[in-house]
């Protein structure tokens, strides 16, 4: 096994998902690192080769569609080949045995759904889809051609992918999903992100205003860790979290002994 953090620190974060009556877990894309798609941040990350804002902006697609299109395709050949890794099936089995409610997730590789996890709240959208910045409509991606880039709708319109721009709003939907999970919440694991883009970046803020506890696994340490995470658990979340659900199922058969 890889670097864990010390066996006490594991304990208490088991004990507190074993505790928990609605815990849930706010992701990023730290979590799908291990699954080969490059983290936006940090070393080597996407935002190292392509700048946000001329690539990862509303205003930019529109300005230059082309090019935006060009980081896009990069981008959908990575997550193609890309499977779920241990972390994405370690929160999937947290779920299965009721220890987790939600996982609200700023990615949009489909990756949690595809290890089984039923109730995601995708913050920034999915990739699967393609929306019509024109008539609204929306078509699966299969289904489009990429023969012409950049690809249109049938009345003329450019086509984006259905997920979240700089400058775009979250879809209400999500948020009002992931408002409610928060709302309830006593726990919050936060997973494989820094949480610093807003809104998700509030959404550890609005749990422990509401008094749930906050936990975060990370490779290093953010800003979390200094002040609003109760413990921090330092380490690849494809390592941490599969020995932690391993915990909590050895727990809960101790319970119904």
């Amino acid at each position: 096994m890889n670097n864990l953090p010390s066996p006490p620190e594991m304990k208490q974060v088991e004990k507190l998902l074993l505790e928990a009556e609605h815990p849930v877990a706010l992701t990023g894309a730290g979590v799908s690192v291990a699954s080969g798609i490059p983290a936006f941040r940090g070393a080597q990350g996407l935002w190292d080769r392509y700048d946000p804002l001329e690539y990862a902006s509303i205003q930019a697609f529109k300005a230059d569609p082309v090019k935006v299109w060009g980081m896009l395709l990069e981008l959908r050949q990575i997550i193609a080949r890309a499977k779920p890794n241990p972390a994405h099936y370690a929160l999937a089995d947290l779920e299965r045995m009721g220890r987790l409610k939600a996982v609200i997730t700023q990615n949009v590789d489909n990756l949690h759904q595809e290890a089984g996890s039923g109730q995601v709240i995708e913050f920034h959208g999915n990739g699967s889809s393609l929306v019509c910045l024109d008539c609204g409509r929306s078509r699966p991606r299969d289904e489009v051609d990429f023969e012409v880039i950049p690809p249109r709708c049938g009345c003329g319109g450019l086509l984006k992918p259905g997920v979240v721009f700089f400058g775009e709003a979250i879809p209400q939907e999500a948020c009002e999903r992931a408002l409610a999970a928060v709302e309830r919440s006593d726990l919050m694991l936060v997973v494989g992100t820094s949480a610093l883009v807003v809104p998700a970046s509030l959404m550890p803020r609005l749990a422990a205003r509401n008094g749930a506890r906050v936990v975060e696994i990370n490779p290093e340490p953010t800003g979390l860790t200094r002040g609003l995470a109760e413990l921090s658990l330092l380490g690849q979340a494809e390592d941490i979290l599969p020995v932690l659900a391993q915990g909590v199922r050895f727990g809960l058969s101790q319970r119904r002994r």
